[in-house]
């Protein structure tokens, strides 16, 4: 029996495991790849989100809230929708109050934020962004049957990536075997520029598909984002996101929380002036008053700060994870684990940062492609052989 060489596994589990998770990963890098610059497209073609700025404070959560009932509330079958709370964003954003509609789901009014006027309602579940979202994250699928679709084949994924760098060190290395592997020649029959398009994209990319991998990971299992968070923090273990809870003995003892809440975070935050802040109002007995600061002025959320006051008091609460912490009074791990999002879509370097993974996105699924071409072209010409 012929020994098989290391080589000759990693070919192995490169073309198997590829062929397993080639139509997802087509899927998922085509979707990424649309998505990265989903905030810039809406800023080009949702000008409605921006308003004039003017020389006067914003209304408060609860003005902003009784100015939206007459939408969210217009005629009594709505008397079941929610008002989830208001989110603003600098001086010349709109302000922007979520609420659940019975049969629409998740939606969003836009109002001026000065005089809570109307500007345009759009429900989540029909926006563009939304459904390359759920292609991304679930295929389309029922999320719970999607998810591990998409997180088993991204795992599969990982491996095809390590087995495409083996396959790809050279077995010599000079220089007409580094100019073979790190160029493209052009003037070459299809099959071998299919191989040459396949190998070098693959080693261009492998590097970013793997940390796109990774991060992405976090999001389909629990236990690798577990697993994640203890090998970047030097083995601690992650403080899980969960809300805080209002003390349901209790009873309130002063009216107008809303805007006594409001009157204090106005102190502490520079509302309108930088970054972005939620305000998000109790619905249910037990629910508390969560609040969130965002004081980045680019792409990314891993600076965000959640916090959580009760009902009744406003005693604050604890909660939010590792998110209940101010970013700076974060440790090493912590922070590092927050910039998942923001590594796993490149806002962390900002605009280069996403066109980077953009075009390593593009090249992600180009490889399925090029992989199929290059095994369809040889196994037509070993049929021929055997003739």
């Amino acid at each position: 029996m012929k020994k098989l060489s290391f080589r000759k596994i990693a070919y192995w589990l490169h073309l198997w495991l590829g062929a397993l998770s080639s139509l997802v990963i087509f899927i998922v890098a085509v979707t990424g790849c649309i998505y990265v610059f989903q905030l810039e497209l809406r800023s080009i073609f949702q000008q409605s989100q921006y308003v004039e700025i003017q020389d006067r404070p914003f209304l408060s959560p609860s003005e902003l809230k009784e100015k939206a009932n007459q939408y969210v509330y217009a005629v009594a079958a709505d008397s079941a929708n929610v008002i989830y709370g208001v989110a603003y964003g600098k001086r010349d954003k709109a302000a922007t109050l979520a609420y659940n509609h019975y049969e629409d789901g998740y939606t969003i009014l836009m109002l001026n934020p000065y005089s809570g006027d109307y500007i345009y309602k759009q429900t989540l579940k029909g926006d563009f962004f939304r459904i390359i979202l759920a292609g991304h994250r679930s295929l389309w699928l029922p999320y719970d049957v999607g998810r591990p679709i998409v997180g088993w084949s991204v795992l599969v994924f990982v491996i095809v990536t390590i087995s495409g760098i083996v396959l790809w060190i050279p077995k010599r290395w000079n220089r007409k075997s580094l100019k073979s592997i790190l160029t493209i020649k052009r003037k070459s029959n299809s099959y071998k520029l299919n191989y040459d398009l396949h190998k070098v994209i693959g080693f261009y990319v492998a590097l970013i598909a793997l940390i796109i991998s990774i991060t992405g990971l976090t999001w389909s299992f629990k236990w690798f984002a577990n697993s994640y968070y203890t090998v970047i923090s030097g083995g601690e273990e992650l403080k899980q996101w969960k809300p805080a809870l209002s003390d349901t003995t209790l009873t309130a003892s002063t009216l107008n929380l809303d805007d006594r809440l409001w009157q204090q975070v106005k102190q502490e935050y520079p509302i309108g002036e930088q970054g972005t802040f939620m305000f998000d109002f109790p619905n249910k007995k037990a629910d508390a008053y969560r609040i969130c600061f965002n004081p980045a002025n680019d792409d990314t959320y891993y600076k965000r700060h959640f916090r959580f006051f009760d009902q009744n008091t406003l005693e604050e609460l604890e909660g939010g994870g590792i998110y209940g912490t101010a970013y700076e009074d974060s440790s090493a791990g912590d922070k590092l684990y927050r910039m998942t999002y923001d590594i796993h879509v490149g806002a962390i370097g900002g605009l280069p940062g996403k066109i980077i993974v953009f075009l390593a996105s593009l090249g992600i699924a180009s490889l399925p492609v090029t992989g199929y071409i290059i095994w369809h072209k040889k196994r037509k010409k070993s049929k021929k052989g055997k003739k």
